[in-house]
């Protein structure tokens, strides 16, 4: 059963979240929006995909984030048959990194 996600209520969601305009924000934002256990683990995944593109391994990784291996896996299929979210976030975050010339 596959769960349609472009809906307005996730449209709507993304744009608020488009109009957040710091870190303290977003904190603010996602407190209310969120439980502690799914923002803890939409960061958990995330730090998963971080590690995967820097080659760790899943036993690494899951002595540093407290993943399962199932959760390792399923990131690791996004990061591999995915959409790039990941992907392009990462680069985004990378350049933002780099010195201008």
């Amino acid at each position: 059963m596959s769960k349609k996600i472009h809906t307005e209520a996730v449209d709507y969601l993304f744009e608020a979240i488009l109009h957040l305009e710091s870190k303290e924000e977003c904190y603010t934002f996602f407190e209310d929006v969120c439980t502690i256990n799914e923002l803890l683990s939409l960061s958990q995944r995330f730090e998963v995909a971080r590690m995967l593109r820097e080659k760790k391994t899943y036993l690494e990784i899951s002595e540093k984030t407290g993943a399962s291996t199932a959760t390792i896996s399923r990131v690791n299929r996004s990061l591999t048959y995915g959409n790039d979210g990941y992907e392009m976030v990462f680069n985004r975050l990378e350049a933002e990194k780099k010195p201008e010339e």
